[in-house]
């Protein structure tokens, strides 16, 4: 049987501040050991003739009951209404500390969400505000009138930044932009090129004409 001092021990716990899942852990077990203390207490009141809390401790006469361990049932009463206390603080804990543990990571998804938010729409500024030209690997330095390139609106000195599935990032010399010419023959393709400082986006079909190859224009690599 737990005596009045380890009574008062269990209870008094501090409150939780900036919880983690481990604290709550914590308080749980505390929770589920004062409950089985509880439990215990009132084990002893049964098995003192299955007095409860309420019942009298003294006979019809007014004298102390001889039937029964009057203090025992006395020390487990005053355990029980102890540790119900201490059972009621714990729970109001434990909700304090899920709540602070939700309202955490509802705070950092939220702080998530945003810095998404704010790389999502850097990387849509970069997109729409027009390349440097130092992104471009390759240059228009010489168009054919009538050709599949002058039709398409590619000009002398546009500078290439991306020509088809090819760009910056995966350029390596001009027989990629020929491979991919030669695959899309009678296909669009998407030229976004830099011209005095601006973007832009255009329409290029590689297509059999009266002059020499698929587009018309000469290409060649800028240096990176």
């Amino acid at each position: 049987m737990m005596s009045e001092k380890e009574a008062g021990q269990s209870g008094g716990s501090p409150q939780v501040g900036g919880a983690t899942v481990s604290d709550i852990q914590e308080l749980i077990r505390r929770k589920e050991e004062i409950e089985a203390q509880i439990k215990a207490n009132y084990e002893v009141l049964e098995s003192q003739k299955g007095i409860g809390m309420n019942e009298p401790l003294v006979d019809c006469e007014g004298y102390p009951r001889s039937d029964v361990d009057l203090y025992q049932v006395r020390t487990a009463r005053h355990n029980i209404v102890c540790l119900q206390n201490d059972h009621k603080a714990v729970m109001k804990q434990v909700e304090e500390a899920l709540h602070q543990l939700h309202a955490r990571d509802k705070e950092k998804q939220a702080r998530d969400m945003a810095e998404a938010q704010k790389e999502a729409m850097n990387c849509s500024l970069g997109q729409n505000e027009g390349l440097s030209p130092l992104q471009a690997f390759a240059k228009v330095n010489s168009i054919s009138p009538g050709s599949p390139a002058s039709i398409a609106g590619l000009q002398v000195d546009d500078e290439i930044v991306e020509f088809g599935s090819v760009n910056t990032q995966n350029f390596q010399s001009l027989q990629n932009i020929g491979s991919v010419v030669q695959h899309s023959e009678g296909k669009p393709l998407t030229v976004t090129v830099i011209r005095r400082g601006e973007k832009h986006q255009l329409r290029l079909v590689p297509t059999r004409w009266a002059g020499k190859g698929l587009l018309g224009c000469n290409i060649i690599p800028l240096q990176r």
